[in-house]
């Protein structure tokens, strides 16, 4: 059904939805909050990305994004609101009205956040309610397609040796590329020249253009450059390979002790109700079913969660989980 559509289906609708609505307040049943899922949503969505259009989180929620909305019978509208490594389109949502109509994705970054900002202006664990997560997708280290070493193993041993003359690129502070990029100088022991982009579709130019050596990124952003022969790969940071990068020899299989993956899921502001969380958990889970959403992301070197993981108390249990492994991580890592 069509958005325009709406506003008629609700006129003719009206004595069944009100009925509906007496029902759920008689009951009682109304989801934590007392929200009305009968009638969610009857307009467009906001589904927010914290982070530059074209960059790997972006693609992910543009991939779920429409069968969302198919499976809601509205259009789910997505929205960058890039800066301060996803913080500031983290604190818009937080923010945002409590009626289901604004939700956020974002990705492991929402469990570092806290570590690496003093000055959070919201708490990821109680400022949002989880709905459920969407994937989990391997990084790769990748350089300059004219970058000295030849292999993996031969990397390891240029990175050690030349340290101090290799520029790594990353989409910002506490963005997944700058987290990646923590975990390799923290396994190589060694301090690489760190240069920071506004988003991964920048700090990418600058690799395929030669400006900058070294990245390390997610599959979704990272996979076409590697087919085309745009940037040189070297390893998968995940514990097997990629099925579409197959020829990339885990960071582990190389002797390199590093193993990181990222994951994405789907957040509104806390005082949600319940029964629209759950509409947007459904909607979620069908759209992680969608056939072209699962062959998108195979091509991206990634998967669909299972559906059990696509859940508010999944998600929870790992933000709650990852929020305790990083604090302990960063300050380590620096």
């Amino acid at each position: 059904m069509s958005p325009r559509s709406w506003p008629t289906r609700t006129l003719r609708a009206g004595a069944v939805a009100a009925a509906a609505l007496l029902t759920l307040t008689a009951c009682g049943d109304g989801g934590g909050e007392g929200g009305d899922a009968a009638s969610f949503p009857e307009d467009d969505i906001s589904m927010i990305v914290p982070f530059s259009a074209g960059g790997p989180t972006d693609t992910v929620t543009r991939l779920i994004a429409e069968p969302m909305g198919e499976a809601l019978e509205v259009q789910v509208l997505v929205e960058n609101v890039e800066g301060a490594g996803g913080t500031v389109g983290g604190a818009e949502a937080a923010q945002a009205d409590p009626d289901g109509y604004t939700v956020l994705m974002h990705h492991i970054g929402m469990s570092t956040a806290p570590t690496l900002y003093e000055d959070l202006a919201y708490d990821p664990q109680t400022d949002f309610k989880t709905v459920g997560l969407v994937t989990e997708v391997p990084m790769t280290i990748i350089a300059r397609k004219d970058f000295e070493a030849t292999d993996a193993k031969d990397l390891i041993t240029y990175l050690k040796e030349n340290a101090d003359s290799v520029n790594l690129a990353h989409a910002g502070v506490g963005s997944a590329s700058n987290l990646c990029g923590l975990l390799l100088q923290d396994a190589l022991g060694v301090t690489f020249n760190e240069v920071p982009y506004d988003g991964t579709g920048p700090a990418m130019t600058e690799l395929v253009g030669g400006q900058v050596d070294l990245m390390c990124d997610q599959t979704t952003n990272t996979s076409s450059q590697i087919k085309d022969g745009s940037v040189k790969a070297y390893a998968v940071t995940t514990p097997e390979r990629v099925e579409s990068l197959s020829d990339l020899p885990t960071a582990q299989e190389s002797g390199l002790d590093l193993e990181v993956s990222v994951w994405h899921g789907l957040y509104v502001p806390a005082e949600t109700p319940d029964d629209v969380v759950a509409k947007l958990t459904e909607a979620l889970q069908a759209a992680l079913k969608d056939q072209t959403v699962i062959d998108e992301m195979a091509k991206l070197g990634t998967a669909p969660v299972a559906e059990d993981q696509a859940t508010p108390e999944a998600h929870s249990a790992k933000l709650k989980e990852q929020t305790e492994l990083w604090a302990g991580i960063l300050p380590a890592g620096g």
